[in-house]
C-alpha cells in the first residue's frame, strides 16, 4: 500500500505540470536491494563449511594418532594386530598420493601433456622423495614409540623450515610481522627442546619402564620433523622473485611431475615399511596377513579407522578449498584449522573422563594404580579396544610417575608452543584476501596434501600473495576490466526493446559513475545495432529512420525518465558511413550508443552485426589505445564535452574509456553480445565475468536461458530449455567444454575473439552449401567451434539468468527449429571431424569427451527410429496390436510427412505438421496412462519399461528440486512428453527437407512497412497480406509504379494540437515511407524478383558513397587549441558557443531532423520544469547542502514559470526564449547562493542549469573513424549483389545437399527400425534377453520378462548417458552454490553517499577529465 501511495504522490506532481504525466513503470526498474534470505544463507553454509572443516580434521587426526597407537610396540594388543593396524597406517599415508597419482594421471592422458625439464623434475622429485621419507620415518618409525599426547604435539614442528625462509627472504608487509616467523621457529625449537627434557624426566623416574633409546627416536623424529617441512619448500619462494622462471617452468608440467612423484612416494613409504619391520625390527609375520573369521573385530576396526581417516583428510582439503572460495577464509578455514589439535585434545579428554568407567576391572584409585588396572584388562573381550589403547597410552606419561608428577607440565607446555609455533607462522592466512571462486592454484601451492598432518598441511600450503612478487597471478587485487554490450536488434517489438535498455540501465545503476572505483572493478559500454533501420520516402526518395527506430527513441527516453525521473541530457547524433549512430550519457555517466544500420550500405542481419563490433570494438579501439598519437584530434581539450546527468562534465566521453582501455590488456576486454529482447539483471554479467577473469583459458561463457511468452509452444520451450540446461549443458561443462554460448546472452574474452583463425575466418562469406548451412544458419555455434578448435574453453554459469523471447506461435518455432537443428549438427560434426586436433591444442577436449558427443550425435541421429519405435509400442499398448503390425503402422505417419514436405509449400508444411502433432499428443497421452496401467496389471514396476519411466520421473524430479528457483519447470514435463514426436519425428523431418531454405524464418515481417501502407490506404493491402502472407516482403521497385496507381483517395492528414511535437513529425515522415525489398528463398520465383532490386541498391551505395566521401573531406571542423584559461568560465562558455554554432551550420541527411525532432521534446515547459528540479538536487545531494538545494529548487522553479508563463506545457520552447530563461536562472541562482554564503556551489549549479538548457547535438565522425568505417564496409561488410546464374547454382547446391542429408538420415534410421522389425518377426521366444520378474517387495514372481537386445541396448545407451549426466549436474550444482554464495559476500549495496563525499566538487566543474592527466606521463601520447 505504501508504494502505491508513492507512486501516486510523484503522478500528482507531474500532473501539475502536464496534461499527460502517465509513464510506464518496467518490471526490475526499482533500485536492488540485498535478500535478507540470502545473507542467512551465506552466513548458515559458511557455518555449516566451517563446521565440516573442523569435524573432518579433527577425524582425521584422531583416527591417525588412534592407528599408530594400537601399532605401537607398548600396546596391549597381539604382534597379529599390531602388524595389522601398521598396515592400515601405510596405507593412510599411502591414499593421498593415490589421488594425486590418478588425477594427475588422468590430465596427462586426456587433458594436455607438456614434456618436462629433466633438471627441474629431477630436483622435486628429490624433495619429493625427502618429504616422503621423513612422512613415513615419522609415522611408522617415530610415532609408534611415543605415547598419544606427544604424537599429537610433536606434528607442531613440521613448519620450521618454512618459518626459516620467511625470516631469510623477509616476506613481510610490515617490518615488525617478521617476529611471526622468528616467534614461530624459537617456539618449535623451545618445544623440541621440552619433549628432550620430558623425556629424560621419564626415563630417570622409570615411568612405565622407560628406556633410553626414546633419545634415539626423539633425535630421529626432530629429523624427520625437518624433512617433512621441506614439502612446503615452494609457497615462500614463489611469493619472492627467487626461482620464478623455474616455478613457472614447473607450473606447465607439473601434472606429469605429480605422476613420477607419486610413484616414487609411494615407493619410498613401503621401503620405509619393510626397511624397519622386517629387516630392523623382524616384527612382520606373512602369515599373520591371512585374517580368519576370528579376526573379523580387527578387520573392522583397522577398516573402519583407515577409511575414516582417508576419506575425511580429503574432505578436509576440500572443504578447506571451499571455505576460501566463498570468502569463508578467517571463520571457516583458518580458525577451524588452527582448533584442530586442541578439539582433539579436548576430545579425548571428554571421552576419557566419560567413558572411563567402562574399563571393567579397573581399579580407580590413584592414577597410578588405575594403569596398573589396566594391564589386566588385555585379554578380556568386553573391553573397548581403542578406548583400553589410549588410555594406556597416557598411562605412559608423567601422570603415571611414582615420585614426580609436575613434569607433566613440561609436556602441556610442549603442546603449547609447538601450537603457537605453526599458528604464528600462518599468520598471513587470517589476513588473506581472495577473489570470488579463486581458482585452486591460486590458493594452494600443491594440488597434493599430507594426511598424517591435514590442518597443518593445508595452512602451510596456502599461497602467501606478496606485492612486490613479480608473478602477476599473486596479485590480491583483481584486474580491471572493460566490457562492451553488443546488443544485436531485428524488428524488436515496443516491449522487447523495453527488456534490453531497462537492464542496460540497471547494470548502470550498478556500476555507477564510471570515474569512481567499483569492487568488481570494470567499465562498460552500451552498443545496441539496429538493423534495417531506414525506409526511403516515396514521393522524394529521402533515407528517413523507419518505425523500429522510433520505437527504440520512445524506449530510451520512457527508460530514462523511469530511473531517473527526467529527460535524457546528453544526446548526440552523428552521421556515419554505415547509416547513423545515436549517442546517450546514461544516468550515472557510461555510454549508450545506438548504431543504425542502413542495408544499402552495409551486410544486415546478425552476423555482419557481429562481425561490425567485433571489428569496431576490437580491431580500432584496440588500435587507437595502442597508438594514440594517430588520432589527430583525441588530444584537442577544446572539444565540445557532454554532461552526464549528474553534474560532472567529461571530456570526450567515447574516448575516455578507450583511454582506461589503454592500461586493460585484450585478455581483460569483453564482449557481451545481447538479442535485442534479453533481460539480465547485473549480477549475471558479474557470475560470468568471474569466469573469465579467473580462468584465462576460457573463451567465453554462457548464462542460464529462461524463455518468455505464453502459450503451449512456450511451455515446452520451458521445459526443452530447462533439461538442455540442467543435464546438458552441465555436463558438458563438467566433462569438456561447452559446445555453443548463445548469442541471446554470453561474454566473449577479447583476446580469445582476436585469435588466429577466429575472427578472421568469421568474416568468411559463404559460397558453398554447406557454409551456408554451418556459417549463417548458426553463427554463434560456429563462432564456438573456431574457438574450440584453437584451444580456448567455453564454460557455463548456471546462476547467470538471463530471459529472452521465444517463439509462440507453431509455425515461428518450427522455422527457428528449422535453422537451429542443420546448423547444430553441421558444427558439432565439423569439431568432430577435427576431433584429434582439437584435442591436441584444447586442453579442456579430450578423446572420452569426443567419444561422449559422437554417442550423443548418434543418439540424435537414430532419434526418428526411436520415436517411430515408441510409438509402435504405443500402438501395441493401447490397441494390442502385434509388434510387426505396429512398426508398419507407426512407420506410415514419417513417411507420409517426407513426401509432404518434399512436395508440398513451407506453410503447408508446417499446418499438416501441426494437425500431426496433435495427434500424436493424443496417441502419446494414451501410452502414458496406458504404461501405468499396464504396471498396476503386472503387479511391478521393475519391468526394464517400467523402470526406465520411473526412473526418468524421479531423477528429472530430484534435478528439479536441486534448482529451487526453476522447480517449477517441472509442470511443463508433461507437455514436452506428449510432444516428443513433434519435436523429435516431424521437426527432425521438417528441418532436414527444408535444409536449403536459408531465410531467417523469423521476425520476418515488417512492423514500419504495414504502418505505411496503412496510412497510404491502399486497396490491396489487406488482400495481399491475407493471401500473400509469405510474399509480403518481397517488394520490388518495379511494384512501386504499379502500387501507385492503385492507390485511391488521399492520405490521411495528421492534424496537430500542438505547434511542435515530435509525434507530428515523425509519423508526417512515416506516411511517405515505402517497404523496402527483401529477398526470400521460401518461394520458386525469388531469385527473378531478387535481381533489381539488388541492382538499384548497387547504384544507389554508389551515389550515396560519393555523397559521404564529399562530406567526410569538409566534415571535420578545425579549432584551435586553448591555453590555460580554458578553465575561465568565460572563455569556457564562449567556446561552447561557437562549438554549438558552427554544429548547427553542418550539412546533415534527411533522417538527422526528425530524430533531432524528437529529442526536442525535452525543452518543453514540463520537461524543462522537471528536468531542473531533478539536476538541482543531484547536483547539491550531500545533507549539509539540503536547505539551500530545497530553497534553489523553489525559487528557480518560480523563475522558470514567471519567464515561460505564456508557453503551453508540450510546447518547444525558441533559442531566444532559452538564452533569455538561462541568463535568468543564473542570475537567481547567484543572488541565492550569495545570500546563503554558498558561493563556492556557484559553478556546480550553473553546469546544471546549463545541462537542462542543453539541445541534441549534431555531430561528425572524426577523420580516422571515418576512414576505418569505409575500409571495413569495403573489405568485409559492403552489401553483395549476386546474379541470377550465382542464385540458381547456389539453390542448386543446397537442394544436393538437402538430397544427401536426408538420404544418409533415412538410411540409418531406416535400418534400425528394419532390425528392429525382423527381431519382431522372428519372435521373442527365438531372440531375447529373459529377465525374472520382480515384484516391488523384493520376491520373484516365476515369471520372465522377455526383451529384445536392441530395446534393451538402446535403454541401457540412454540410462548411462542420463547417469551421466545426472552426476555431472550434482557436481555442477556445488560449484554453482559456491560461485552464489561467494558473490553474495561481495554484493554491492546501495546506500546513501556520505556527507562529505563530495567535497571534491567544491572548487567548481572543469572540463578536465581526472583520467586524462595521464597523458602528461606518457610522451608516445602527446
Amino acid at each position: 500500500m505504501e508504494e502505491i501511495k508513492y507512486r501516486g504522490k510523484k503522478r500528482e506532481g507531474r500532473h501539475r505540470d502536464t496534461w499527460d504525466p502517465f509513464q510506464l513503470n518496467p518490471i526490475g526498474a526499482e533500485k536492488e536491494t540485498k535478500r535478507r534470505c540470502f545473507e542467512l544463507a551465506q552466513y548458515l553454509v559458511a557455518v555449516i563449511v566451517g563446521l565440516a572443516v573442523l569435524a573432518s580434521a579433527v577425524i582425521a587426526k584422531g583416527c591417525l594418532l588412534v592407528l599408530s597407537t594400537m601399532s605401537s610396540t607398548t600396546s596391549l594388543r597381539s604382534p597379529k594386530e599390531k602388524q595389522f593396524y601398521m598396515l592400515m597406517l601405510v596405507f593412510c599415508l599411502v591414499c593421498p598420493n593415490f589421488l594425486v597419482f590418478l588425477k594427475s594421471l588422468w590430465r596427462c592422458a586426456f587433458k594436455s601433456f607438456v614434456h618436462p625439464n629433466m633438471k627441474t623434475m629431477s630436483f622435486v622429485c628429490a624433495i619429493e622423495c625427502l618429504v616422503s621419507l621423513g612422512t613415513s620415518t615419522l609415522v611408522l618409525v617415530v610415532m609408534p614409540q611415543f605415547d598419544v599426547l606427544t604424537n599429537l604435539f610433536i606434528s607442531g614442528g613440521v613448519c620450521i623450515i618454512s618459518a626459516i625462509l620467511q625470516i631469510v627472504y623477509r616476506l613481510q608487509r610490515e617490518t615488525w610481522k617478521i617476529l611471526f616467523p622468528i616467534c614461530s621457529l624459537t617456539l618449535t625449537v623451545a618445544g623440541y627442546c621440552l619433549v628432550g627434557i620430558d623425556y629424560y624426566v621419564r626415563v630417570s623416574s622409570y615411568v612405565d619402564r622407560q628406556s633410553a633409546d626414546c633419545f634415539i627416536y626423539i633425535g630421529i623424529g626432530i629429523f624427520s620433523s625437518l624433512l617433512v617441512s621441506l614439502c612446503w619448500w615452494e609457497n615462500p619462494l614463489q611469493a619472492t622473485n627467487s626461482m620464478q622462471e623455474k616455478l613457472t617452468e614447473l607450473d606447465g608440467f607439473r601434472d606429469f611431475v605429480f605422476v613420477i612423484s607419486s610413484i616414487l612416494r609411494i615407493m619410498v613409504i613401503g621401503a620405509v615399511y619393510l626397511f624397519y619391520h622386517v629387516l630392523i625390527e623382524k616384527s612382520i609375520t606373512w602369515s599373520n596377513f591371512d585374517l580368519k573369521d576370528a579376526d573379523w573385530e580387527l578387520l573392522q576396526i583397522g577398516l573402519v579407522l583407515f577409511f575414516l581417516q582417508a576419506f575425511c583428510s580429503a574432505a578436509c582439503h576440500w572443504f578447506g578449498v571451499v571455505a576460501c572460495k566463498i570468502h569463508a577464509v578467517r571463520m571457516s578455514f583458518a580458525l577451524p584449522l588452527c582448533c584442530t589439535g586442541p578439539a582433539v585434545l579436548l576430545l579425548g579428554l571428554i571421552l576419557f573422563i566419560t567413558q572411563a568407567q567402562d574399563l571393567n576391572g579397573a581399579q580407580h584409585g590413584s592414577i597410578t594404580e588405575f594403569c596398573e588396572g589396566l594391564a589386566h584388562l588385555s585379554h578380556k573381550n568386553t573391553t573397548p579396544v581403542v578406548l583400553l589403547e589410549i588410555t594406556r597410552s597416557i598411562c605412559r606419561t608423567s601422570l603415571n610417575s611414582y615420585y614426580l608428577q609436575w613434569p607433566f607440565s613440561m609436556l602441556a607446555l610442549e603442546g603449547v608452543c609447538m601450537w603457537a609455533g605453526f599458528v604464528t607462522c600462518t599468520y598471513y592466512v587470517w589476513k588473506i584476501k581472495v577473489q570470488r571462486i579463486e581458482r585452486t592454484s591460486q590458493l594452494f601451492v600443491r594440488r597434493l596434501y599430507e594426511s598424517a598432518f591435514i590442518d597443518l598441511s593445508l595452512l602451510l600450503n596456502t599461497k602467501m600473495k606478496v606485492p612486490r612478487a613479480r608473478n602477476q597471478e599473486s596479485h590480491e587485487d583483481i584486474q580491471n576490466c572493460v566490457i562492451y554490450l553488443c546488443a544485436t536488434m531485428w524488428h524488436e517489438t515496443y516491449d522487447e526493446m523495453l527488456k534490453i535498455l531497462t537492464s542496460m540501465f540497471r547494470l548502470d545503476r550498478y556500476r555507477g559513475d564510471p570515474k569512481e572505483n567499483h569492487n568488481d572493478c570494470f567499465d562498460f559500454e552500451c552498443h545496441v545495432y539496429v538493423d534495417d533501420a531506414y525506409m526511403t520516402e516515396k514521393e522524394t526518395g529521402k533515407r528517413l529512420v523507419n518505425t523500429y527506430v522510433t520505437d527504440l527513441i520512445h524506449v530510451v527516453i520512457e527508460v530514462y525518465r523511469v530511473f531517473t525521473n527526467k529527460e535524457p541530457d546528453d544526446v548526440s547524433i552523428i552521421e556515419t558511413p554505415y547509416g547513423g549512430r545515436l549517442i546517450f550519457v546514461m544516468p550515472d555517466g557510461n555510454m549508450l550508443y545506438v548504431h543504425l544500420k542502413d542495408k544499402l550500405l552495409i551486410k544486415n542481419k546478425k552476423r555482419w552485426s557481429q562481425i561490425m563490433y567485433l571489428y569496431y570494438l576490437l580491431g580500432w579501439k584496440g588500435y587507437i589505445v595502442k597508438n594514440p598519437q594517430k588520432i589527430t584530434r583525441q588530444n584537442n581539450p577544446s572539444r565540445e564535452s557532454m554532461i552526464s546527468m549528474y553534474g560532472e562534465i567529461f571530456l570526450l566521453p567515447q574516448h575516455d574509456n578507450d583511454y582506461k582501455r589503454k592500461f586493460i590488456s585484450d585478455d581483460n576486454t569483453y564482449i557481451l553480445a545481447l538479442d535485442g529482447d534479453t533481460d539480465f539483471q547485473p549480477k549475471a554479467v558479474i557470475l560470468l565475468v568471474d569466469r573469465l577473469r579467473m580462468y584465462s583459458n576460457v573463451g567465453a561463457a554462457c548464462g542460464r536461458i529462461h524463455p518468455t511468452g505464453m502459450g503451449p509452444m512456450v511451455w515446452y520451450q520451458k521445459f526443452e530449455y530447462a533439461v538442455g540446461h540442467w543435464l546438458q549443458k552441465t555436463a558438458e561443462h563438467v566433462l569438456g567444454s561447452v559446445l555453443c554460448s548463445p548469442g541471446c546472452f554470453s561474454l566473449f574474452r577479447g583476446s580469445a575473439l582476436m585469435d588466429d583463425n577466429v575472427m578472421k575466418r568469421y568474416t568468411t562469406t559463404a559460397t558453398r552449401a554447406s557454409e551456408y548451412v554451418q556459417y549463417d544458419q548458426g553463427e554463434d555455434r560456429w563462432l564456438c567451434t573456431l574457438l574450440l578448435q584453437q584451444g580456448w574453453r567455453v564454460e557455463y554459469n548456471a546462476a547467470s539468468d538471463a530471459y529472452t523471447n521465444s517463439p509462440e506461435e507453431f509455425k515461428e518455432f518450427y522455422n527457428q527449429r528449422r535453422r537451429w537443428g542443420p546448423s547444430t549438427l553441421a558444427n558439432t560434426l565439423d569439431l568432430l571431424h577435427s576431433g584429434s586436433e582439437t584435442v591436441k591444442r584444447n586442453s579442456s577436449i579430450s578423446r572420452l569427451y569426443i567419444f561422449y558427443q559422437m554417442f550423443t550425435v548418434g543418439s540424435s541421429i537414430l532419434g526418428p527410429a526411436s520415436v517411430t519405435l515408441m510409438i509402435a509400442g504405443a500402438f501395441q499398448f493401447v490397441f494390442k496390436i502385434a509388434g510387426t503390425t505396429s512398426i508398419i503402422i507407426a512407420c506410415i505417419p514419417p513417411v507420409f510427412y517426407v513426401i509432404v514436405c518434399f512436395v508440398a509449400k513451407a506453410n503447408n508444411q508446417i499446418t499438416i505438421a501441426a494437425i500431426m502433432s496433435i495427434l500424436y499428443a493424443f496417441l502419446m497421452t494414451a501410452s502414458l496412462f496406458s504404461i501405468i496401467g499396464d504396471m498396476v496389471i503386472q503387479g511391478t514396476f521393475l519391468t526394464p519399461t517400467g523402470l526406465f519411466l520411473v526412473s526418468m520421473t524421479i531423477m528429472y524430479s530430484v534435478t528439479a528440486i536441486l534448482h529451487p528457483e526453476e522447480w517449477g519447470m517441472i509442470i511443463y514435463g508433461l507437455m514436452y512428453f506428449i510432444c516428443i514426436p513433434s519435436g523429435y519425428l516431424l521437426l527432425t523431418i521438417y528441418s532436414l527437407v527444408n535444409m536449403h531454405i536459408v531465410t531467417w524464418g523469423t521476425r520476418e515481417s515488417s512492423k514500419g512497412e504495414g504502418e505505411v501502407k496503412k496510412n497510404h490506404n491502399i486497396l490491396c493491402d489487406r488482400n495481399c497480406r491475407l493471401c500473400c502472407w509469405d510474399m509480403k516482403l518481397q517488394v520490388t521497385q518495379e511494384s512501386e509504379n504499379l502500387m501507385l496507381q492503385q492507390i485511391t483517395g488521399q492520405t490521411a492528414q495528421q492534424a496537430s494540437p500542438l505547434p511542435i511535437t515530435n509525434q507530428d513529425s515523425i509519423q508526417q515522415a512515416a506516411a511517405k515511407m515505402e517497404p523496402e525489398a527483401k529477398v526470400d528463398t521460401n518461394t520458386e520465383n525469388d531469385e527473378e524478383e531478387a535481381k533489381k532490386p539488388l541492382t538499384d541498391q548497387h547504384n544507389w551505395m554508389a551515389i550515396k558513397g560519393n555523397e559521404t566521401a564529399s562530406s567526410s573531406s569538409g566534415g571535420s571542423i578545425n579549432k584551435k587549441s586553448m591555453s590555460q584559461s580554458l578553465y575561465d568560465d568565460d572563455v569556457e562558455d564562449y567556446d561552447l558557443m561557437i562549438a554549438d554554432l558552427e554544429e548547427t551550420d553542418l550539412p546533415v541527411s534527411d533522417w538527422v531532423t526528425p530524430v533531432k525532432a524528437e529529442f526536442l521534446k525535452k525543452l518543453t515547459y514540463a520537461n524543462m520544469k522537471r528536468n531542473l528540479q531533478e539536476q538541482i538536487r543531484y547536483t547539491l545531494r550531500n545533507k549539509n547542502e539540503d536547505d539551500v538545494c530545497e530553497e534553489l529548487v523553489l525559487m528557480l522553479t518560480d523563475t522558470l514559470n514567471g519567464e515561460l508563463s505564456g508557453v503551453g506545457p508540450e510546447d518547444v520552447v525558441s533559442d531566444s526564449k532559452l538564452d533569455e530563461l538561462e541568463h535568468a536562472l543564473e542570475e537567481h541562482s547567484r543572488r541565492i547562493l550569495r545570500s546563503s554564503q554558498m558561493e563556492k556551489l556557484e559553478k556546480r549549479v550553473k553546469a546544471a542549469i546549463k545541462k537542462t538548457l542543453t539541445a541534441p547535438q549534431v555531430k561528425k565522425l572524426d577523420e580516422g573513424e571515418q576512414d576505418f568505417w569505409n575500409k571495413l564496409l569495403e573489405r568485409y561488410l559492403k552489401p553483395i549483389v549476386d546474379s541470377k546464374s550465382y542464385l540458381e547454382e547456389v539453390t542448386r547446391e543446397l537442394k544436393s545437399l538437402r538430397n544427401k542429408a536426408v538420404f544418409l538420415y533415412f538410411i540409418i534410421n531406416v535400418l534400425w527400425v528394419v532390425a528392429t522389425f525382423f527381431l519382431q518377426a522372428i519372435g521373442t521366444d527365438v531372440i531375447s534377453i529373459k529377465i525374472p520378474k520382480y515384484f516391488p517387495n523384493g520376491t520373484e514372481s516365476g515369471e520372465m520378462l522377455q526383451v529384445e537386445p536392441l530395446s534393451l541396448m538402446f535403454l541401457f545407451s540412454f540410462a548411462i548417458l542420463l547417469i551421466i549426466q545426472f552426476i555431472a549436474m550434482l557436481y555442477h550444482r556445488v560449484y554453482t552454490l559456491i560461485h552464489v554464495v561467494s558473490y553474495r559476500s561481495t554484493e554491492k549495496d546501495y546506500k546513501p553517499k556520505d556527507d562529505e563525499e563530495e567535497e571534491e566538487y567544491d572548487d567548481g566543474l572543469t572540463l578536465e577529465n581526472p583520467r586524462a592527466k595521464g597523458f602528461e606521463f606518457e610522451n608516445d601520447d602527446l
